[in-house]
C-alpha cells in the first residue's frame, strides 16, 4: 500500500505563504493511481477538497475558496506533490491532508481517495 507523508505546515501571519509537501512511497501515476488532492479540515467544520491534480496530464482543479492563491503541482520522478499557498488568510487555518487514488473523472469531478496522509497543521494569524 502506498503511504503519503505531508510536511511543511506551520504558523504564519495573514498575507504570508507556505508550501506543503506530500511524499509518496511509490509512484502516483499507475494503473490504480491517477489522481491526487489536497483536503483541509478546520475544527468544527466539514472536510473540504481544495485542489485536485491528474497525475498523468497535470490538469488541475481548485475550490473557489483558494483559486488564484493556491497551486498544486507534482514532481512525478520524485513521487512528490506540493501545495503552494500564497496570500494566506485566517480562514485557511486547518489540518491539511494529501490524498491519492484512482478517479475516472480527475480532475473535473469530486472523488473519494483511497489513500490518505496523516495531515499537517496550518495556522494563519491575523
Amino acid at each position: 500500500q502506498v503511504q503519503l507523508v505531508e510536511s511543511g505546515g506551520g504558523s504564519v501571519q495573514a498575507g504570508g505563504s507556505l508550501r506543503l509537501s506530500c511524499a509518496a512511497s511509490a509512484s502516483l501515476y499507475t494503473v490504480t493511481r491517477n489522481c491526487v488532492s489536497w483536503f483541509r479540515q478546520a475544527p468544527g467544520k466539514e472536510r473540504e477538497e481544495i485542489a485536485r491534480l491528474a497525475t498523468r496530464t497535470d490538469d488541475t482543479h481548485y475550490a473557489d475558496s483558494v483559486k488564484g492563491r493556491f497551486t498544486i503541482s507534482q514532481v512525478d520522478t520524485a513521487n512528490m506533490v506540493y501545495l503552494q499557498m500564497n496570500n494566506l488568510k485566517p480562514e485557511d487555518t486547518a489540518m491539511y491532508y494529501c490524498a491519492a487514488g484512482w478517479s475516472g473523472l480527475c480532475p473535473a469531478q469530486p472523488w473519494a481517495p483511497s489513500i490518505w496522509g496523516q495531515g499537517t497543521q496550518v495556522t494563519v494569524s491575523s
